[in-house]
């Protein structure tokens, strides 16, 4: 027959507690007089708690920073817009996004091509893009060219 083990009998493994910190118990003792809390002020005090934020009454982060202002879209898309005038003076007559990059017309990290209509356009050009202004594609079809969206 095996021995009963009761709640009573239970202990921890040997080792796994330690003494209890006895503060406030003399100078001799290593924590006395202020009892391992430093010198005087509200963290000191027994039963002392804070509100959630409080730093000292120093002005806190959350209030030294500025408050935010709408919001990033980040399904945005980059377009890079460019003028009828600016087509005339680009190499070619297939133009793309691709190509104004390699031109360095427009920026490397455009995603999509709007064609606004400022300026004039005597040159011959197929455009592709994803808007074209109605200026725009009129001056380019006046001008021989076609306006192809993307």
């Amino acid at each position: 027959m095996t021995e009963r083990i009761e709640i009573e009998d239970l202990r921890p493994a040997q080792g796994a507690t330690g003494k209890e910190k006895r503060v406030g118990r003399g100078r001799s003792s290593g924590h006395g007089k202020t009892s391992c809390r430093g010198n005087n002020g509200e963290g000191q005090r027994s039963g002392r708690s804070s509100k959630r934020g409080f730093e000292g009454g120093q002005m806190p982060g959350y209030r030294q920073m500025p408050k935010l202002k709408g919001f990033t879209n980040f399904n945005a898309i980059n377009y890079a817009h460019i003028n009828v005038s600016e087509l005339g003076n680009i190499q070619g007559d297939e133009i793309t996004l691709e190509l104004l990059k390699q031109a360095g017309k427009v920026s490397k990290k455009a995603a999509a091509l709007r064609v606004l209509g400022n300026g004039e356009i005597t040159k011959a050009v197929n455009v592709s893009a994803r808007y074209f202004s109605a200026s725009a594609k009129e001056k380019i079809e006046k001008a021989g060219g076609k306006a192809q969206l993307v």
